[in-house]
């Protein structure tokens, strides 16, 4: 009965090592967050300016949590942000870019 043997692993809902990962899990909060807001806010033409920036922000510091994360949920939750902002950031682009027409 090796089963028997294994830790239980399943305690915390982002580190699955069973050691903290503040600065892992902030990034994920971010990231998610802006992804999310660069998603929904790319869907009116007129806040271009706020999702292609958004999805610009939140690209950037999931790429950093990509690039520092520990466990495989981070990387999870981490590649939905990744998504989100990039969908964002190219829609936002889309209909207007980051400085609104202005350069």
């Amino acid at each position: 009965m090796a089963q028997a043997m294994r830790p239980m692993t399943t305690g915390s809902l982002f580190a699955t090592d069973g050691k903290p990962h503040p600065l892992q899990d902030a990034l994920l909060a971010v990231t998610l967050v802006l992804g999310t807001l660069a998603f929904v806010t790319s869907m009116f033409h007129s806040l271009h300016l706020l999702s292609s920036w958004a999805g610009l922000v939140g690209i950037l510091t999931g790429a950093y949590g990509q690039f520092i994360s520990v466990t495989t949920r981070e990387r999870f939750g981490l590649i939905l942000g990744l998504g989100l902002s990039g969908v964002g950031f190219y829609l936002g682009l889309a209909h207007g870019g980051l400085f609104g027409g202005v350069f």
